[in-house]
């Protein structure tokens, strides 16, 4: 399984690469009102049109566009550069009269992809903010701190641009950059913070947030902490981080379940200090700095361009540490994870991305070498028998099969494990979108139909990349259903009211044109089957 997991992983940065497809960050009162859609334009009132709001390290002057403002770049913490690279985030210096806050800061350091030419910059610890024009500290709204995915490796809180959301849903939207890869999770013994560098930071801009955001019109007794993917697993983490009590009221997670582990390695997941440790000494061993006597000192002269090309593939976050004492599949068994509520789910076709990219790597998929496909891909290489006789594979469907064994695997029977885990102890809302023609994940046109795959329910809830993508009346309906589910659960714990479907939280709601309503997807998933592999 190592050969496996690497190159799922690898897969996996691919997948990111392409998530937003052509991202580029700027090259990129549960029956409370929803805005009408008039005011959804993302131009500008004007380009001289600018908003000031005094935070506590000093004031920033944000753009002020239709129905609503943002602030870009705004930093949440001292650049980690220097002796501050592999150290806890410190506060972000004061300043003195109005710094510019109308256009995104660098993305932290990461291979090219989602980032156009991608980015070696360590001074990244910067927010943006999206809130209604009317937003103010005599009336503040709920928050919502958005996590980007990208296997811990990639991504940017700018490619997802909230508009719609803030002002459709009359919240506060704040999304975030934090450290990724080697520079946010090595793992190294004796090393204060040791493998979680990001999750700090996700910290420290929560901390901000409590102290700052009532500036910019949000309620900082009502944040909800938000993700997908990696995201998603962060919040995760962050759930069970003893760090992280009282910084956040609710949880929203997409198509990233508590529950992952190396078996399952399309997933995110949490390694163990040794493992963590190893992937540290690889690194340092691969920068030349694995025999000096201050290996750590070695490592923090390297410049990032060289740490970025002797990096893994992926990253994970260490457990056993300060910040997270557990792994959260444990800490979510155990009942050890902060007791708000939860909204969650995945996508009906999480694997049908991979899939694609595996098969265009190279992987045929048919009837004869189905078996040794499985074997290849599945937790449990000892009972592929069993996946080939529940997932069967004709002449013509190779590629959609091997995406449902990977998805149902990896995602979909994993969230379900997760959210009955959680439901056992706190209010969980459960969903499944399952668009099963959404807008196309990829720039170029996949080998086979991805259906509902890892990634595309964000485009109903963002702008990728600052561009609303091409949709259906139908589909622009179902966007507005999910901004109003979300936002509503984010104002009140439950995302019911405003006219919409009705959602309980004994079922799984299904997300889909026309056909919003309660679904049971564990037989369609097989979990059956999958629950009894490690």
């Amino acid at each position: 399984m190592a050969e496996v997991r690497w190159f799922a992983a690898a897969v996996a940065s691919a997948v990111a690469v392409l998530v937003p497809s052509a991202v580029a960050p700027s090259a990129v009162m549960a029956s409370a009102p929803v805005r009408p859609a008039s005011v959804m334009s993302a131009s500008a009132v004007s380009a001289s049109a600018t908003s000031v709001v005094r935070t506590r390290a000093g004031a920033v002057r944000g753009s002020v566009r239709e129905g609503y403002r943002v602030f870009e770049g705004v930093p949440y913490a001292a650049p980690p550069v220097g002796a501050l690279r592999w150290a806890p985030p410190r506060p972000a210096a004061p300043w003195r009269g109005v710094r510019d806050a109308t256009r995104p800061a660098s993305a932290c350091a990461q291979p090219a992809g989602e980032v156009p030419g991608g980015s070696i910059s360590e001074d990244c610890l910067y927010l943006n903010v999206t809130a209604p024009s009317d937003a103010a500290p005599g009336r503040p709204r709920p928050v919502i701190v958005w996590l980007h995915g990208g296997g811990f490796t990639s991504g940017a809180g700018n490619s997802y641009d909230a508009h719609r959301m803030a002002v459709r849903g009359d919240v506060v939207v704040v999304t975030v950059d934090y450290r990724l890869g080697a520079l946010g999770f090595l793992g190294r013994a004796g090393l204060p913070g040791s493998g979680t560098f990001g999750l700090a930071d996700q910290q420290a801009a929560l901390r901000y947030v409590q102290r700052n955001i009532g500036a910019f019109g949000g309620d900082a007794r009502n944040v909800t902490l938000a993700g997908e993917s990696a995201g998603a697993y962060a919040v995760c983490a962050q759930l069970g981080s003893p760090s992280a009590a009282g910084l956040f009221q609710r949880a929203i997670m997409e198509s990233g379940p508590c529950t992952g582990g190396p078996a399952r390695p399309f997933a995110p997941y949490a390694v163990a200090p040794s493992a963590a440790e190893a992937a540290g000494a690889g690194l340092a061993d691969a920068v030349g700095c694995a025999r000096r006597a201050d290996v750590l000192g070695c490592l923090r002269r390297v410049p990032v361009a060289r740490l970025l090309a002797a990096q893994g593939a992926d990253a994970q976050p260490e457990y056993g540490t300060a910040l997270l004492p557990r792994d959260p599949a444990e800490a979510v068994a155990s009942g050890r994870v902060a007791r708000v509520p939860v909204l969650m789910g995945a996508n009906h076709d999480e694997g049908t991305i991979w899939a694609a990219g595996i098969m265009a790597a190279g992987t045929a998929v048919s009837p004869a070498n189905w078996p040794d496909v499985v074997r290849e891909f599945v937790p449990d290489p000892d009972r592929a028998a069993e996946v080939v006789a529940m997932y069967p594979v004709h002449a013509t469907d190779g590629g959609p099969v091997f995406g449902a064994v990977i998805g149902d695997a990896d995602y979909a029977c994993p969230a379900l494990r997760t959210e009955s885990l959680l439901a056992a102890r706190q209010p969980v809302w459960r969903y499944e979108f399952a668009d099963p023609d959404p807008p196309r994940p990829t720039p170029a046109p996949p080998p086979f139909p991805l259906g509902a795959t890892h990634t595309t329910e964000l485009p109903y809830l963002f702008d990728l990349g600052g561009r609303p993508r091409d949709m259906t009346e139908a589909q622009r309906r179902l966007a507005d259903t999910m901004i109003g589910y979300w936002t509503r659960f984010a104002r009140s714990g439950d995302p019911g009211g405003g006219g919409a479907p009705r959602w309980t939280r004994t079922r799984v709601q299904g997300l889909a044109p026309g056909r919003t309503g309660p679904v049971r997807p564990g037989g369609v998933h097989h979990c059956g089957l999958w629950a009894t592999m490690p």
